[in-house]
């Protein structure tokens, strides 16, 4: 492969997009009437039988709610994301939150989004409101203990414990101690 060449699987791109499709539940002729293609073209792109331009496949890849990048990123779609520990980051937040989170997997069709927060020391002096947002929540306490507040009731977690919430009510994780806490939470969009 020659410097700077990129090399375009045909067959990777048409199953991922037959794939995005048939989550979708569209048919081809839908998503081909919405691209204003031929169901016989969008077909030979999901087989890979054929190159197609990049403004078909960025329009294919919007009737279909997927990043185009996704796409193009020339690694074949699989049931099985792995994401070793080093190629994680920290999403840290506002040091007044008294968080850090670290993204555990994102799945480009599911709603779910696990994610472990790491909840500062007791003595950290943070200012703590309670959070609101959409989704539903799961939590599971992998190392320490907390106080869950939740529509203004307060509750005593420790390793092991697990809850499930409504994120539409007020809630906020609050350190027990000094070692902090380690909390895995999966937000689930609440359509899903």
């Amino acid at each position: 492969m020659g410097k700077g060449r990129i090399i375009i699987n045909l067959h990777n791109i048409g199953k991922k997009i037959k794939q995005a499709r048939l989550r979708s539940k569209k048919t081809q002729q839908q998503i081909a009437d919405q691209c204003n293609i031929s169901k016989s073209l969008l077909s030979k792109i999901e087989n890979g039988q054929t190159a197609s331009a990049v403004a078909t496949l960025s329009k294919i890849s919007e009737a279909l709610d997927v990043p185009l990048s996704w796409v193009l990123d020339g690694h074949s779609e699989t049931d099985l994301v792995l994401l070793p520990k080093s190629n994680r980051q920290f999403k840290v937040g506002d040091e007044n939150m008294g968080y850090s989170y670290e993204l555990l997997a994102r799945s480009r069709f599911s709603g779910i989004e696990p994610t472990i927060v790491h909840v500062t020391p007791k003595d950290a002096n943070l200012r703590h409101e309670p959070y609101t947002h959409s989704q539903d929540e799961f939590i599971y306490i992998l190392e320490g203990s907390i106080y869950l507040l939740y529509d203004d009731q307060k509750h005593y977690m420790e390793t092991g414990d697990t809850s499930y919430f409504k994120g539409v009510k007020p809630h906020l994780f609050v350190p027990v101690d000094n070692e902090g806490a380690k909390v895995l939470t999966v937000f689930v969009d609440s359509g899903v």
